[in-house]
């Protein structure tokens, strides 16, 4: 009978799985710290305006802004708007127009012949409109001669 006893199986022992439970993480209400983003040159903290050409607008609603433009940098500008000053990096466009981009504050400044607008990206909203430099200011109409009181006598 010891032969029996004796006898193997070839066959390994089944081994048993380990399966991890998942943890779910209930939320605290905060949101999560974004990813740092890489530098793109638009936080070098207070662009120096001290060679720039200083441009002044006049906004509908009484806002004005600032644009200073550095002829050795014409990949950026600094805009002044309200108390801060942003710089802002030139995108290119297909319809002529100067558009300039700070992602990180959202802030877009598009310029035209005729005007330029601020827009805020984040927010999707128009923060200044047609604003105008001095040389973009419009030439009043030139006041109608004659008495308009009396009618024209034929």
């Amino acid at each position: 009978m010891s032969s029996i006893a004796q006898t193997t199986d070839t066959k390994p022992a089944p081994t048993k799985k380990v399966v991890k439970k998942k943890t779910v993480k209930k939320s605290t209400g905060k949101k999560a710290i974004p990813a740092l983003e890489t530098d793109d040159g638009e936080d070098e903290g207070t662009p120096d305006i001290k060679v720039d050409i200083a441009i002044d607008y006049k906004c509908e609603l009484g806002n004005k802004l600032t644009i200073y433009r550095n002829a050795a940098d014409p990949k950026h500008i600094a805009l002044r708007w309200g108390n801060t000053l942003h710089r802002l990096t030139t995108v290119s466009t297909t319809t002529g127009a100067s558009r300039y981009e700070n992602h990180k504050y959202g802030l877009v400044w598009i310029g035209i012949p005729t005007k330029g607008m601020l827009l805020d990206s984040k927010k999707g909203q128009q923060l200044a409109n047609e604003c105008m430099s001095s040389e973009q200011s419009p030439v009043p109409a030139p006041a109608p001669t004659g008495n308009l009181a009396e009618p024209a006598r034929s």
